[in-house]
């Protein structure tokens, strides 16, 4: 999977009408190769509510959790929300880890700085973490980190994919047999490709043993907070909940909801052909700043077609987050002349709120065609 960015025309090339013509027909390739109007699998109904209790090594005094990502591209909101909710919450040992240290280009914004490699991780816990959280990856078969992660699993880690990091498992030969939802634009892609294993519908997360899979992106939410009441019990889950403002965090999902119709395609070809509209969203960066709140946003506002968001800071200096991750700055304070707009998010905000206020401003700024596009991509309920 690709970065959305990617597939935005530049502001200083000259597009004639052919290419215009051409790039409309590629981005509607573009769009059905990725989806399915048709949901492929079943229902699963689970007796228990809640995931099983995950299996801790007796050395570790707390549940050691490892967030891993591809230096190259990893899905910003599936990296971030697991590991800020868990690193939150106080529970475990948390590691944010790559193939190598620096920095972690996201999509489709954001960058990150990691200090931390594969091999820094396995030479401090040689006997393996017990959590492995695995996000969406510009190349879901890297051989170094299907390798590393098959590892972990060897040494009695459960491995979960967020949305579709769902397919670096499967290249993992992790899903055989098991059963195992995704993004609903993978479901048929997935089925074809892994025809071994059971595809589940209108679940937000599936446990089968110790792997467990979500659906699209916004499911990083609900299941990270499962993980949490898992390890810590119901109540330290509800505090989490209460803090990113979610009313529960169970299975439910109704998958038949999501799936581009047509006025999508277009709404999809439209904004990335007149590149002459595309804006330019600042994000003001402080320490100390929610991230997840940041992740929700700046993904969302970075998946129109019309806007990307980038780091706005005091220089060039990184900025450290409540849970201690630094991320890139992108632009400067002097630098502001190159923003179309700035978006803040407030120290006291609460993330599914802003999520939702960023959907709102979507809307007034693009249109609710727009507003349903990104909704539907971020797998997230909105009617």
């Amino acid at each position: 999977m690709k970065p959305y960015n990617q597939y935005i025309p530049q502001k200083k090339l000259f597009i004639p009408n052919m290419f215009l013509l051409q790039t409309f027909t590629f981005v509607m390739i573009f769009i059905f190769g990725f989806s399915s109007l048709n949901l492929f699998g079943q229902s699963y109904d689970r007796i228990n509510d809640h995931l099983e209790p995950l299996s801790i090594k007796s050395s570790h005094k707390k549940p050691v959790i490892v967030v891993i990502g591809e230096n190259q591209y990893t899905e910003l909101t599936d990296f971030i929300v697991p590991y800020g909710i868990l690193k939150r919450s106080d529970i475990a040992e948390m590691y944010a880890i790559a193939e190598n240290k620096g920095k972690l280009d996201m999509f489709p914004a954001l960058s990150i700085e990691i200090n931390m490699s594969l091999d820094d991780f396995d030479n401090l816990h040689p006997e393996g973490s017990d959590l492995v959280i695995v996000p969406a990856i510009h190349n879901a078969e890297n051989k170094t980190i299907i390798r590393w992660i098959q590892n972990q699993f060897d040494r009695g880690a459960t491995i979960v994919g967020i949305c579709d990091g769902v397919w670096t498992l499967g290249y993992a030969g992790l899903l055989k047999n098991k059963h195992a939802t995704g993004h609903w634009y993978s479901k048929e892609k997935l089925s074809k490709t892994f025809s071994d294993t059971v595809w589940i519908k209108n679940k937000r997360y599936v446990q089968d043993k110790n792997i467990i899979t979500t659906t699209g992106v916004t499911a990083s939410i609900p299941v990270s907070l499962a993980l949490v009441e898992s390890i810590a019990g119901t109540k330290k889950a509800k505090e989490m909940a209460k803090e990113l403002g979610v009313p529960h965090w169970d299975e439910k999902h109704n998958s038949e909801k999501f799936h581009l119709d047509w006025q999508q395609y277009v709404t999809a070809a439209r904004n990335l052909i007149f590149f002459w509209n595309h804006e330019t969203i600042g994000i003001t960066m402080y320490e100390g700043m929610d991230e997840i709140s940041l992740a929700l946003v700046a993904d969302a506002y970075s998946r129109t077609y019309k806007s990307k968001t980038v780091a706005i800071t005091n220089g060039n200096q990184a900025v450290l987050t409540k849970s201690g991750i630094k991320f890139v700055s992108e632009r400067s304070v002097g630098e502001k002349n190159q923003i179309h707009s700035l978006v803040d998010v407030p120290k006291e905000s609460k993330a599914f709120d802003q999520l939702v206020h960023t959907l709102i401003d979507i809307e007034k700024k693009f249109g609710k065609s727009t507003k349903r596009f990104v909704a539907t991509q971020l797998e997230f309920a909105i009617e």
